[in-house]
């Protein structure tokens, strides 16, 4: 029986690949396609060649690219450094604790991991608007570190978890205060799950689009997400244009992605297996 149907388990493998693949291929295809062919035929191959969609977006009068990119980038780096540090330490405390304010803390996370971010949008405008920070980078950044700080938390908890505490108490013993133990022992060690988080949050945070919109506003600042929406205007689009705009906002998280993907699954299978 296992042999007859031995063939089905690629298939189903390659039928998915295929499905997945072409959005992908439809970008390819017509990023190097001259715009007044996209709309009748997207799907055909490009011919003849051509890098005029990538000049066309590049050299831009308003510049949207270029802004939406360094947004984008400023945003997505700053987000995901105090995220990552701050539910490494918070993961770190969670783990080693077993008080009551440690169990309530755990559940208040818990609660936040299930709650979407457009339920919560509103109340947050209001909370930046008193804040004064509303259509401000630094606006987004504090609701992108509030609102992602329980996935980190929860990842870090479960890698810390496997982590023999004897460590961190031989490093108390020689005489190293806990922020010590913490960066030169603990720290060190969830290279791993460290690298799992940033690469779950920086792609989150970089493909986010409603946030940014509506925090933002619709002219104080713009992400490539946001930047890929207002290059489409109302009556007419360069859709060459827009496919080169979104090939190019996808390589930046794609490169970040490779460079770190060696300790991706290795974060993830460690989180989730040890505690």
């Amino acid at each position: 029986m296992k042999d007859r149907i031995a063939w089905l388990r690629p298939t189903v493998a390659l039928v998915v690949s295929s499905l997945f693949f072409v959005p992908l291929y439809l970008v390819l295809a017509n990023v190097f396609k001259q715009s007044d062919k996209i709309s009748g035929s997207p799907s055909s191959l490009p011919w003849p060649v051509t890098l005029a969609n990538f000049e066309a977006v590049l050299t831009r009068p308003d510049n949207l690219f270029w802004v939406s990119l360094s947004n984008s980038l400023i945003i997505t780096a700053v987000s995901v450094v105090v995220l990552t540090v701050v539910s490494a330490m918070l993961g770190h405390y969670l783990a080693r604790k077993r008080s009551l304010w440690a169990k309530v803390l755990t559940l208040v996370l818990l609660a936040g991991l299930m709650i979407p971010p457009q339920v919560i949008l509103i109340p947050i405008t209001d909370v930046l608007e008193s804040m004064h920070l509303m259509a401000t980078v630094q606006g987004l950044v504090l609701f992108n570190i509030g609102y992602y700080v329980p996935f980190g938390v929860f990842v870090f908890a479960g890698f810390v978890r496997g982590i023999p505490i004897e460590l961190e108490e031989a490093a108390m013993v020689d005489g190293a205060r806990r922020t010590q133990v913490f960066w030169r022992v603990v720290f060190p060690l969830l290279r791993p799950a460290s690298a799992s988080v940033m690469i779950f949050l920086g792609v989150w945070i970089w493909n986010d689009f409603i946030n940014p919109l509506v925090i933002l506003g619709p002219s104080r600042g713009t992400t490539v997400t946001t930047g890929i929406y207002r290059s489409i205007g109302q009556y007419q689009a360069d859709f060459g244009s827009v496919f080169a705009l979104m090939l190019l906002a996808t390589l930046p998280v794609l490169i970040f992605y490779l460079m770190l993907q060696r300790h991706f699954i290795k974060g993830l299978t460690g989180g989730a297996t040890k505690g």
